[in-house]
């Protein structure tokens, strides 16, 4: 069989691999060192913000963020339902509850009028919202102008999860900077990596130290290993940090070659009835992180599990949009402001490969597979 095409795999090589072995021979293998400070400041930097806390996850820098906003049990987190479970996973581990909020359905990201309804309806009821978590999804900023001019109304904290969109803006402002803290990630498939890892990014200098406080297992400044928190092990280790170094240095670089796929996606459907790039309206200040389509079944003749099945035959991954939160079985039973629009995002949409690490040669097996399919149908 052909090789696997994957949707989008680490884009690492030469000026990766001489900074992690750099790392090595300079005796910092553990845990934090020269290469973690470093790291936090140039991406603090790239991103605008005074502060940056490099994690093991980005699960860990919400999970932190979310107990630095002092969220706890019995409090309620609003969040976008079109997301990756870890958004929800972070807010469980606090002990509150997840309150899910439905897409817009030109770019899947939190709608601003069903989180003002949803608000409206929980002060109410007399509940307490601890914080808003909005979700950056696929790479396009939130309406961060919307969004945090309701939260201001309703004096409820911001904590951004922009683990898929570091590179992006919103009205000129960097993804990353929004919001009390934001959380952007490095897991293998992001836009850069650091293998796993992830960073917490603000302008609060308290808010970083009781992050930092937290991740190092809640630490008390003395000789002997004194605790008086529960602590956390999330910091990012110096190798992996060294990693991410290189990988930032090239991130115009990567995701440049990101929008290249998109332009040939756009090119390709551009005249195919039923079919549209998702999001791709105003997609000029994302970072085309991945390129989903659209299928509208009755109009196109073909739904998505149908091109799935040509593009699994030769051996290429793609995958549905996101499961909406409030209909994963694990989070069913919690509440939400649902109008349907991410259950049919889910149903309809078709994320394909993506990634700055495809080569000429695999574009092009990708290419030339769905336009055959397209021909054939």
């Amino acid at each position: 069989m052909s090789e696997r095409i994957y949707m989008s795999s680490p884009d690492v090589g030469q000026l990766e691999e001489d900074a992690v072995v750099g790392a090595m021979r300079s005796g910092w293998i553990a845990p934090l060192g020269p290469d973690v400070d470093a790291f936090e400041r140039e991406l603090a930097d790239r991103v605008g913000v005074a502060y940056g806390v490099a994690l093991s996850s980005g699960t860990a820098a919400l999970h932190l963020g979310l107990l630095t906003l002092g969220v706890k049990p019995g409090d309620i987190v609003v969040t976008s339902t079109m997301t990756f479970a870890a958004t929800a996973n972070a807010i469980v581990y606090t002990g509150a509850e997840p309150y899910f909020i439905d897409a817009d359905s030109a770019t899947g990201n939190m709608n601003p009028e069903l989180l003002r309804d949803a608000l409206v309806s929980l002060r109410a009821a007399n509940e307490t919202v601890a914080a808003i978590v909005p979700v950056d999804l696929l790479g396009k900023a939130v309406d961060y102008t919307s969004i945090l001019a309701i939260a201001d109304e309703f004096d409820v904290p911001v904590l951004s999860d922009a683990a898929e969109s570091l590179g992006a803006t919103h009205s000129g402002r960097a993804a990353g900077s929004f919001g009390r803290a934001s959380v952007v990630s490095f897991n293998g498939n992001k836009i850069m990596t650091t293998s796993g890892g992830g960073m917490l990014l603000t302008d609060d200098e308290l808010f970083a130290k009781h992050v930092r406080y937290l991740a190092t297992q809640a630490r008390q400044p003395v000789v002997h290993y004194e605790h008086t928190d529960v602590g956390y092990n999330y910091r990012m280790s110096n190798l992996l940090a060294a990693l991410g170094r290189a990988q930032l240095s090239r991130l115009d670089e990567m995701i440049a070659k990101r929008r290249e796929m998109r332009e040939f996606y756009k090119q390709l459907f551009a005249d195919i009835d039923g079919v549209e790039v998702f999001g791709a309206e105003g997609d000029e200040a994302d970072n085309v992180w991945l390129t989903s389509i659209i299928i509208d079944e009755s109009t196109a003749g073909w739904a998505p599990r149908d091109l799935t099945a040509v593009l699994s035959e030769s051996n290429i991954e793609s995958r549905p949009l996101w499961k909406p939160m409030h209909k994963q079985p694990v989070f069913e039973s919690f509440r939400g402001e649902i109008d349907g629009t991410s259950e049919s995002l889910f149903e309809r949409g078709l994320t394909l490969p993506s990634g700055s690490a495809l080569s000429g040669e695999h574009r092009a097996r990708v290419l030339t597979t769905i336009r055959g399919f397209l021909t054939a149908r």
